[in-house]
């Protein structure tokens, strides 16, 4: 099959990370009978029907599920191997290109600093990137780069963590400022090293610094007013930039130092060493059907240095590992005991920070709220928070009930495949079971 075949409305780039943000879950565990269920039910036959399901059709050639209550350990689901035809079998430990899931990370990463009182939620992130003290904004959304006006107010960590900065997304906008992201290196995300396929993602080539990141991203326009319209963005990856300043230490070192460390995520790397690229499954496109390599794992574009670490889409991570990460966050900022995060951080950042008068109707993240780089639910909902990614991944934690619950697969686009929402629906039929019990 030739790599012209990717061309289509199913492999385009807006699907990239437009399918990667399909997640409902956040709306739909409200419904999840939770308060009627002693914790510590380990069986998910619901859940282990659907992965084996995908495994069996060679729809993928991995899926692994994880399921926990509390802090307790969890139940691991799938299997399938690395890669069509590959002897390795995969599991719990197995590496997963998490893309958007790294958001959460991010927004959490963000809150512990600002418990730590070196950021504040509504503080104006020119205070510590004066490059973006001046902005400007389209007067037509995707319009044009000269038509524009003064921002009426000015960027905070708030918008950032809420996708209301009014920042664009080189693989959501279209025209002229699209063109100007890919023209400036304003790239935040890798695909493969195929140069057929990775001009399909996006044109140009990305600066190499977080910090040139930020100023190219600076010199041009806003797509919004900041604080106006919840537009799915890049700003979490100048989060990222925003962290390293607040902190005073590189973007990844910090994550390492305030969260991967103290959680034992010891499997989530921004660039995977050379001992742990046996671990890496190999990502897949789906076209016609048919899965075709687009990324190997023993030959992946993440066994390398990326450019710069992006906070928005940038880390691979393992079953286990990500269980953790939601562990954590179950735990309101503790695991196994162990103080991680603030308890406060955890409160205000799996809650609804969208600004005043912003909502979801109308976009992806509709029927929700949105908080640390994560979706939260509102109202009866509240205390759901979760994300998903654009290789098929999704994660999600309802912190009030305990509950969390995580898949990794590997294919894209991830709406290619209904798994963002058959999950959620497994993970329901199964808690309705339990509960008629």
């Amino acid at each position: 099959m030739a790599f012209r075949d990717f061309a289509t409305p199913q492999m385009s780039r807006r699907s990239l990370l437009r399918s990667s943000a399909l997640l409902g879950a956040g709306a739909t565990m409200a419904g999840w009978p939770l308060r009627a269920l002693a914790q510590g039910t380990t069986a998910w036959p619901a859940v282990e029907a659907m992965v084996k399901s995908y495994i069996d059709s060679r729809k993928v050639a991995s899926m692994v599920a994880t399921l926990g209550w509390g802090q307790a350990a969890p139940t691991m689901i799938g299997g399938g191997t690395l890669a069509l035809g590959h002897a390795s079998v995969a599991g719990p430990d197995t590496l997963y290109r998490i893309y958007s899931m790294t958001k959460p990370v991010t927004g959490m990463a963000a809150m512990q600093l600002i418990a730590d009182g070196k950021l504040g939620l509504d503080q104006p992130i020119a205070d510590l990137l004066p490059a973006f003290a001046n902005m400007t904004v389209q007067k037509t959304y995707d319009g044009s780069l000269t038509d524009v006006e003064p921002a009426v107010r000015p960027i905070t960590v708030r918008h950032l963590l809420t996708h209301t900065a009014g920042i664009g997304y080189g693989i959501i906008q279209k025209g002229p400022i699209k063109t100007a992201y890919e023209d400036a290196g304003i790239i935040a995300g890798q695909v493969t090293k195929v140069p057929a396929l990775a001009a399909m993602f996006g044109r140009g080539v990305p600066v190499r610094s977080l910090a040139a990141f930020a100023d190219g991203l600076a010199k041009l326009p806003l797509v919004a007013q900041p604080g106006t319209r919840w537009s799915y963005s890049m700003s979490l990856d100048l989060l990222g930039r925003v962290i390293e300043v607040a902190s005073g230490m590189t973007f990844d070192a910090y994550l390492h130092e305030a969260i991967f460390g103290p959680a034992g995520m010891d499997s989530t790397y921004f660039q995977v060493p050379a001992e742990d690229v046996a671990r890496l499954s190999t990502n897949y496109g789906v076209v016609g059907g048919n899965l075709i390599p687009i990324d190997p794992g023993a030959a992946s574009v993440y066994a390398d240095a990326p450019p710069f670490p992006t906070g928005g889409a940038g880390l691979v991570s393992s079953p286990a590992d990500y269980d953790r990460f939601l562990k954590m966050i179950a735990g309101y900022g503790k695991i196994d005991g162990k103080r991680v995060l603030n308890e406060l951080a955890v409160r205000v950042g799996t809650s609804n920070l969208l600004p005043d008068g912003v909502e979801t109707k109308g976009t992806f993240a509709a029927g929700s709220g949105f908080g640390a780089g994560g979706r939260v639910g509102l109202g009866e909902q509240a205390g759901t928070y979760g994300w998903g990614g654009a290789a098929g991944t999704v994660a999600l934690v309802d912190l009030k009930r305990g509950l969390r619950a995580n898949l990794m697969t590997q294919y894209m686009p991830s709406d290619a495949y209904p798994v963002h929402a058959e999950f959620p629906a497994a993970v329901l039929k199964d808690l309705a079971a339990m509960a008629g019990k």
